[in-house]
């Protein structure tokens, strides 16, 4: 399959030399030249590796060995051998994708990502050791690490903003074993780690290089392509508990910060799958509704630190890939906007773009009061405990039902537990707060009789290894000179 730039349709590589490279060398993602033909249908029929394996072997077809590629990315890593479980809760199912080894959504593609990678540069001929360069909000940081420890010929460096994740996300990161994983703080936003990430990427090519660069950030075709399967799952969950019948569509409400989330949603439904409205929620950061209510993207605005960090972003990298397929694939229109936003910092799309956008998505947002009120209102009335990305999603829905009166079933996406916001969750549901973060997990165990992840329990006293910090404009001459 022939894959090409958001921005330019001249320059072509296969499935796997798109995982391989991570980003296009115009600073564009990859995309497909086309969607290729699905049998969605028979995809619902199997167990969830089945799905994974022929979801990706739709996508990347040019990566060998896809069954045996996706037994050892899952098999053993997840509390449940279906990876994603659905739970229904009040009138809206919850997809739990948190069931992963670093409690955390991002770990569905970044156990699968390792291995799809070192096939790709096995397909490629690449003879160099690759260097995962990696910014996070958060989960992807934790989850990478995990996903890349010790994995033979990649090495991985991961970048966070300083003071601007978790203390529990912070953890999990600076206490990372395995003797090819370097972490290191940036002082300023994830915008400036992800800016900086690119930068390294632009800066680099040409470049004689001890290391080939990649990427582990859904930047990455290879981090997003796995997140399609479970849409899948949720939807064949339903189609088990006699929910839905098959062709029925179904609503999904995702926390959005980069956009890669929801846009394997989208991804799903042009595979095939009856997808209905895809609701972007956003926190108070909520450049992605303002530019779904009115088709101009500004970032030029103050990023605000809230208590759902993971949403804690104003360029969302992955909108041009939405901006590429519903636009026609129009890479010049791309290359434009992206251009005017680089440049400018704003830039609005043509009425017919937004038009599309309208058709497929509807955007709200809910700040951290509102977060509170629906942490504490989900658990009060329905016995559930959700963490605080959970919480916009799902407050983004209930104001989407009640506003449309669209009855289609509606599947809240769960992309963290709530033990890795501790405090903001103990707080909602009204308890103390007293003594660090590890005494309010257990004091939140105590309160809802919900076990805490085995990852997490067991961060406390490890020793922290990466405690680098570092401006944002030497980030470039740190990556050299590892």
């Amino acid at each position: 399959m022939r894959y090409h730039s958001t921005r330019n349709d001249a320059d072509f590589v296969n499935s796997a030399g798109a995982v391989l490279e991570g980003l296009a060398p115009d600073g564009g993602l990859y995309m497909p030249e086309e969607v290729p033909a699905f049998d969605w249908k028979k995809c619902l029929k199997g167990d969830t590796l089945s799905m994974a394996t022929a979801i990706l072997s739709a996508l990347l077809p040019d990566i060998p060995n896809l069954p045996e590629l996706v037994r050892r990315a899952y098999t053993g890593k997840f509390e449940t051998d279906d990876l994603t479980p659905t739970v229904p809760v009040g009138n809206f199912t919850v997809l739990e994708l948190f069931r992963g080894p670093t409690s955390a959504f991002k770990d569905v593609a970044l156990s699968m990502l390792p291995q799809l990678l070192t096939a790709a540069r096995d397909v490629c001929g690449q003879e160099k050791e690759i260097l995962i360069l990696t910014a996070t909000s958060g989960d992807t940081g934790k989850a990478a690490l995990e996903g890349f420890r010790d994995v033979p010929g990649i090495r991985i460096c991961v970048f966070y903003p300083d003071g601007g994740v978790s203390k529990v996300q912070r953890a999990q990161m600076v206490t990372q074993e395995g003797g090819n994983v370097t972490v290191c703080a940036v002082r300023g936003n994830f915008d400036d780690a992800q800016t900086g990430v690119k930068n390294i990427f632009a800066a680099c090519r040409g470049r004689e290089l001890k290391y080939s660069l990649s990427s582990a950030n859904s930047i990455n075709i290879g981090r997003l392509a796995p997140q399609v399967t479970y849409y899948f799952k949720a939807y064949r969950d339903l189609l088990d508990a006699g929910k839905i019948r098959l062709g029925d569509e179904v609503n999904f409400s995702v926390p959005t910060g980069n956009f890669g989330d929801i846009l394997a949603g989208y991804l799903a439904k042009l595979l095939g799958l009856p997808v209905g409205m895809l609701l972007c929620a956003s926190n108070a950061n909520k450049v992605l509704t303002d530019f779904i209510h009115t088709g101009t993207y500004d970032r030029r605005r103050p990023l605000h630190k809230t208590d759902s960090p993971s949403m804690d972003i104003l360029v969302s990298s992955n909108l041009e890939r939405l901006l590429y397929l519903l636009s026609g694939c129009d890479t010049a229109l791309v290359a434009e906007l992206m251009s005017r936003l680089n440049s400018q910092g704003v830039y609005s799309v043509p009425n017919e773009l937004k038009e599309a956008i309208d058709a497929l998505f509807w955007a709200d947002y809910a700040g951290d009061e509102a977060t509170y009120e629906t942490i504490r209102q989900v658990w009060d009335q329905h016995h559930y405990l959700c963490d605080p990305h959970t919480a916009v999603a799902w407050k983004v829905a209930e104001r989407y039902v009640n506003q449309t009166g669209d009855t289609r079933p509606m599947v809240v996406l769960s992309t963290a537990s709530p033990y890795k916001f501790p405090a903001a969750v103990l707080s909602a549901i009204g308890g103390e707060l007293d003594g660090d973060e590890f005494d309010q997990m257990e004091r939140l165990e105590a309160v809802s009789g919900v076990p805490v992840p085995r990852n997490l329990a067991t961060l406390r006293g490890k020793p922290e290894r990466h405690t680098g910090v570092i401006g944002k404009d030497e980030m470039l001459p740190f990556v050299l000179g590892l």
